[in-house]
């Protein structure tokens, strides 16, 4: 019986995070800016460094922020219905799926690099400071935003594990990366051409 409920909150939780992932917050900002959509400029991407070119700095940190609670929100809750990192874990992949891949988008969205910060900062807020050092580093030194969040996203993986000591949430972290890596593959075509476009 213990184990049917467990599994129908996580089940409950995994709709409710990857619904409020999938909240295009930064085709809402755009809008309510006045702006272009930002489907169509730049990166044609609803994250928030294309929000802030499309529509300013104010649109882009606004997006950055309600994407990361996108994460964050459902991660809290989860933990406090199912205390096990693995399904916890699950419930966070979910939010950023949803918002990676919003059915209020076609099924399209951004590339999950702020909702997984959401979701690490009630996971593992250490690592997130760390590997926020490690973002900081690679765009001080390439100005490259999409470099930056990759790296960052790889770093986690091992940052988790020395922090969390969790076999199941690190596994989970290295589907994350994958997940954002993959999202990137534009990005990654255009910094091995030289195209990509500095953040400053």
């Amino acid at each position: 019986m213990a184990g049917y409920v467990t599994m129908s909150k996580t089940l409950l939780l995994v709709l409710v995070a990857f619904f409020l992932g999938s909240v295009p917050f930064g085709l809402l900002f755009a809008r309510l800016f006045g702006s272009q959509d930002p489907r169509e400029v730049g990166s044609c991407n609803v994250g928030a460094t294309n929000v802030a070119r499309a529509a300013g700095k104010v649109a882009g940190v606004l997006t950055l922020v309600l994407d990361a609670a996108k994460g964050y929100l459902p991660v809290v809750l989860a933990w406090s219905w199912l205390k096990s990192p693995g399904c916890v874990a699950l419930v966070g992949f979910f939010a950023i799926l949803g918002h990676c891949y919003s059915p209020f988008l076609g099924f399209r969205g951004g590339k999950g690099v702020a909702t997984g910060l959401g979701v690490y900062l009630a996971l593992s807020p250490l690592a997130v400071l760390l590997a926020a050092l490690v973002f900081g580093f690679l765009i001080w030194r390439f100005r490259y935003v999409a470099l930056s969040s990759m790296g960052a996203a790889w770093a986690m993986v091992p940052l988790v594990y020395l922090m969390e000591r969790s076999p199941m949430l690190t596994l989970f972290t290295a589907l994350i990366a994958l997940l954002i890596t993959w999202r990137h593959e534009g990005n990654i075509k255009r910094l091995i051409r030289g195209e990509e476009p500095r953040f400053f």
